[in-house]
Protein backbone atom coordinates (compact mmCIF):
# COMPACT_ATOMS: atom_id res chain seq x y z
CA UNK A 1 0.00 0.00 0.00
CA UNK A 2 0.94 3.95 -0.73
CA UNK A 3 1.90 5.80 2.29
CA UNK A 4 3.57 9.14 2.36
CA UNK A 5 6.62 9.24 4.09
CA UNK A 6 7.17 13.05 6.20
CA UNK A 7 10.35 13.81 6.76
CA UNK A 8 10.94 17.70 8.26
CA UNK A 9 8.42 19.61 5.89
CA UNK A 10 8.62 17.86 3.02
CA UNK A 11 6.29 14.86 1.91
CA UNK A 12 6.71 12.05 -0.70
CA UNK A 13 4.72 9.17 -1.86
CA UNK A 14 6.83 5.62 -1.24
CA UNK A 15 5.64 2.02 -1.07
CA UNK A 16 7.28 -1.32 -0.83
CA UNK A 17 6.30 -4.03 -3.23
CA UNK A 18 7.26 -8.34 -2.29
CA UNK A 19 6.64 -10.50 -5.88
CA UNK A 20 8.04 -13.56 -6.56
CA UNK A 21 10.77 -12.70 -3.71
CA UNK A 22 11.58 -9.35 -4.75
CA UNK A 23 11.39 -6.13 -2.61
CA UNK A 24 10.80 -3.13 -4.62
CA UNK A 25 10.84 0.36 -2.86
CA UNK A 26 8.92 2.83 -5.49
CA UNK A 27 9.63 6.30 -4.31
CA UNK A 28 8.03 9.65 -5.87
CA UNK A 29 6.55 6.49 -8.69
CA UNK A 30 10.52 5.61 -9.33
CA UNK A 31 11.06 1.67 -8.69
CA UNK A 32 14.26 0.77 -7.06
CA UNK A 33 15.21 -2.73 -6.07
CA UNK A 34 16.09 -3.02 -2.52
CA UNK A 35 17.15 -5.45 -0.24
CA UNK A 36 16.37 -5.49 4.06
CA UNK A 37 17.26 -8.21 6.26
CA UNK A 38 16.37 -7.96 9.75
CA UNK A 39 19.61 -8.28 12.00
CA UNK A 40 18.25 -8.15 15.38
CA UNK A 41 14.57 -6.41 16.69
CA UNK A 42 14.83 -3.07 15.14
CA UNK A 43 18.00 -3.23 13.30
CA UNK A 44 18.34 -3.54 9.63
CA UNK A 45 20.50 -4.13 6.58
CA UNK A 46 19.48 -2.57 3.70
CA UNK A 47 21.08 -2.73 0.12
CA UNK A 48 19.92 -0.04 -2.38
CA UNK A 49 21.38 1.17 -5.24
CA UNK A 50 24.70 -0.88 -4.38
CA UNK A 51 24.82 0.87 -1.00
CA UNK A 52 24.96 -1.37 2.16
CA UNK A 53 23.29 0.81 4.90
CA UNK A 54 22.81 0.16 8.57
CA UNK A 55 19.46 1.16 9.76
CA UNK A 56 17.87 1.12 13.78
CA UNK A 57 14.68 1.62 14.10
CA UNK A 58 13.10 3.01 17.30
CA UNK A 59 9.37 4.31 17.79
CA UNK A 60 8.49 8.24 17.74
CA UNK A 61 6.14 10.19 18.89
CA UNK A 62 3.38 10.51 16.76
CA UNK A 63 0.86 13.70 16.73
CA UNK A 64 -1.67 10.63 16.30
CA UNK A 65 -3.12 7.17 16.16
CA UNK A 66 -3.06 6.38 12.94
CA UNK A 67 0.36 8.28 12.25
CA UNK A 68 3.18 5.33 12.47
CA UNK A 69 6.61 7.92 13.60
CA UNK A 70 10.29 6.44 13.98
CA UNK A 71 13.39 7.93 14.58
CA UNK A 72 15.86 5.93 12.23
CA UNK A 73 19.65 6.23 13.42
CA UNK A 74 22.27 5.94 10.61
CA UNK A 75 25.92 6.34 10.39
CA UNK A 76 25.57 9.84 9.63
CA UNK A 77 23.52 10.78 12.52
CA UNK A 78 19.17 10.46 13.80
CA UNK A 79 16.63 11.08 11.22
CA UNK A 80 12.59 11.41 12.42
CA UNK A 81 10.43 10.54 9.81
CA UNK A 82 6.08 9.38 10.33
CA UNK A 83 4.56 6.81 7.85
CA UNK A 84 0.89 8.22 6.73
CA UNK A 85 -1.89 6.28 4.81
CA UNK A 86 -2.88 9.47 1.71
CA UNK A 87 -6.45 7.82 2.33
CA UNK A 88 -6.30 8.85 6.23
CA UNK A 89 -4.87 12.80 4.96
CA UNK A 90 -7.89 12.88 3.09
CA UNK A 91 -10.42 12.42 5.70
CA UNK A 92 -8.67 14.80 7.83
CA UNK A 93 -8.38 17.20 5.60
CA UNK A 94 -12.02 17.28 5.28
CA UNK A 95 -12.79 17.26 8.91
CA UNK A 96 -10.76 19.89 9.07
CA UNK A 97 -12.29 22.34 6.51
CA UNK A 98 -15.50 21.63 8.20
CA UNK A 99 -14.50 22.38 11.42
CA UNK A 100 -11.62 25.19 10.65
CA UNK A 101 -14.22 27.98 10.93
CA UNK A 102 -14.78 28.43 7.28
CA UNK A 103 -11.27 27.58 6.07
CA UNK A 104 -10.68 25.30 3.48
CA UNK A 105 -7.46 23.42 3.71
CA UNK A 106 -5.19 20.91 1.85
CA UNK A 107 -6.16 17.37 2.50
CA UNK A 108 -2.70 16.11 1.04
CA UNK A 109 0.54 17.58 -0.72
CA UNK A 110 -0.23 18.92 -4.22
CA UNK A 111 -0.41 21.47 -6.51
CA UNK A 112 -3.21 24.09 -7.31
CA UNK A 113 -4.03 24.17 -10.81
CA UNK A 114 -7.47 26.09 -10.84
CA UNK A 115 -9.26 28.52 -8.41
CA UNK A 116 -12.71 28.50 -9.32
CA UNK A 117 -14.17 31.92 -7.10
CA UNK A 118 -12.42 35.32 -5.97
CA UNK A 119 -12.86 37.21 -3.20
CA UNK A 120 -16.05 38.40 -2.43
CA UNK A 121 -17.48 35.76 -4.68
CA UNK A 122 -21.17 34.14 -2.48
CA UNK A 123 -21.30 30.43 -1.96
CA UNK A 124 -23.24 27.15 -1.66
CA UNK A 125 -22.06 24.62 0.88
CA UNK A 126 -20.95 21.61 -1.07
CA UNK A 127 -19.72 24.05 -3.80
CA UNK A 128 -16.26 23.15 -5.59
CA UNK A 129 -14.02 26.11 -4.96
CA UNK A 130 -10.67 24.91 -6.30
CA UNK A 131 -9.16 21.80 -7.99
CA UNK A 132 -6.06 20.80 -7.07
CA UNK A 133 -3.53 18.11 -8.38
CA UNK A 134 -2.22 15.47 -6.23
CA UNK A 135 -0.70 12.08 -6.84
CA UNK A 136 -1.46 12.69 -10.37
CA UNK A 137 -5.10 12.58 -9.74
CA UNK A 138 -6.86 16.06 -10.21
CA UNK A 139 -9.17 16.65 -6.68
CA UNK A 140 -12.22 19.03 -6.60
CA UNK A 141 -12.14 20.72 -3.19
CA UNK A 142 -15.31 21.71 -1.84
CA UNK A 143 -16.56 23.78 0.67
CA UNK A 144 -18.77 22.59 3.79
CA UNK A 145 -19.79 26.38 4.91
CA UNK A 146 -22.02 28.30 3.16
CA UNK A 147 -21.12 32.48 2.82
CA UNK A 148 -18.71 34.35 1.30
CA UNK A 149 -15.06 33.64 0.09
CA UNK A 150 -12.83 36.31 2.30
CA UNK A 151 -9.40 35.18 1.57
CA UNK A 152 -7.34 33.62 -1.22
CA UNK A 153 -4.29 32.44 0.68
CA UNK A 154 -3.35 30.45 -2.40
CA UNK A 155 -2.30 31.21 -6.51
CA UNK A 156 -3.02 29.21 -9.21
CA UNK A 157 0.62 26.52 -9.33
CA UNK A 158 1.44 26.96 -5.72
CA UNK A 159 2.60 23.88 -4.33
CA UNK A 160 1.13 23.12 -0.84
CA UNK A 161 1.27 20.48 2.12
CA UNK A 162 -1.09 19.00 3.54
CA UNK A 163 -2.98 21.29 6.06
CA UNK A 164 -2.35 24.57 3.94
CA UNK A 165 -4.81 27.22 4.50
CA UNK A 166 -6.64 27.39 1.01
CA UNK A 167 -9.94 29.57 1.09
CA UNK A 168 -11.44 31.15 3.70
CA UNK A 169 -15.08 31.19 3.60
CA UNK A 170 -17.26 33.78 6.46
CA UNK A 171 -20.54 32.31 6.82
CA UNK A 172 -23.28 35.21 6.95
CA UNK A 173 -24.62 36.78 9.83
CA UNK A 174 -27.83 35.18 11.67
Amino acid sequence: MKRNLLLGKESHEVELLHQDGVTTLVWEGESHSIDILELEPNCYSILLGGRSVEVRLDPAKAPDSDTHAYRALLYDGAYEFALVDPRRALLVGAAAAGAGGGILSSPMPGKVVKLLVQPGDSVQEGQTLLVMEAMKMQNELKTTTAGTVTIIHVQVGATVETGTPLITVVAPEP
